[in-house]
């Protein structure tokens, strides 16, 4: 997955952490790109930090603490309600059902490039409405996708879809889930809407919709999208 590019320099990060290190140990590879990052090794300590100081990001490396990081990210959101958290778990810990005080999970092993792409993706747009991630462009003004010098204008629900593939970048996405969230409805007995939507959306981001290398359909799983 290629990152979205972001001002590293201009990112303030809060990074919640435990006596346990992860593997790899990630802050000094975001220190070397230029995040700004603040420690804290206690929830209490970062509940502090929130209330204090402004950060573009939490991050609650919930294996460092032998946990699953809920109660530090539900008191986070509590205080501060649309900053995005990021959760690293690992599978002793797993993420139960219900969890949605968090804006993504990453659950180890991964690499640090995979973490700095999902920090991309969770802060805003540029200025100018752009946002990048992978080979793709999204003008959220414009409503266009823009990939392989091809632009495509997107309907407001393709662009919606496409936002919400692109936020679980490299996970399958049920049908269902995509079908409740996108059509905002409880009824998905009959989710063949779905199927043409993905197929407009192969049509303006792949170079062959025929043979995706982007949008793939997982059997029995959902859809995922590999950038």
């Amino acid at each position: 997955m290629a990152r979205k590019f972001i001002k590293a320099s201009n990112t303030r990060i809060l990074w919640v952490e435990g006596r346990w290190t992860s593997n790899p140990e990630f802050v000094p590879t975001l220190l070397q790109k230029n995040f700004q990052v603040e420690r804290v090794s206690s929830g209490k300590q970062a509940i502090s930090r929130v209330e204090k100081s402004r950060h573009d990001l939490v991050i609650v490396d919930a294996a460092s603490m032998r946990t699953n990081g809920k109660r530090i990210c539900t008191s986070v959101r509590n205080l501060v309600d649309g900053m995005p958290i990021l959760v690293i778990s690992d599978s002793q810990y797993p993420i139960e059902a219900g969890f949605d005080c968090a804006n993504a999970v990453l659950v180890l092993p991964f690499t640090p490039r995979k973490l700095i792409n999902r920090i991309g993706l969770l802060l805003p747009a540029d200025e100018d409405g752009l946002l990048r991630a992978g080979p793709l462009e999204l003008d959220l003004n414009a409503q266009t996708v823009k990939v392989h010098g091809k632009k495509t204008a997107l309907t407001p629900r393709l662009m919606k879809l496409l936002r919400m593939l692109i936020d679980n970048a490299g996970q399958a996405v049920p049908r269902d889930t995509l079908f409740k969230e996108v059509w905002r409805t409880e009824y998905t007995g009959d989710t063949r809407t779905l199927d043409v939507h993905i197929s407009w959306l192969r049509q303006a981001i792949e170079k062959d919709p025929k043979k995706p290398k982007l949008l793939h359909t997982m059997r029995r799983m959902g859809y995922r999208l590999d950038l």
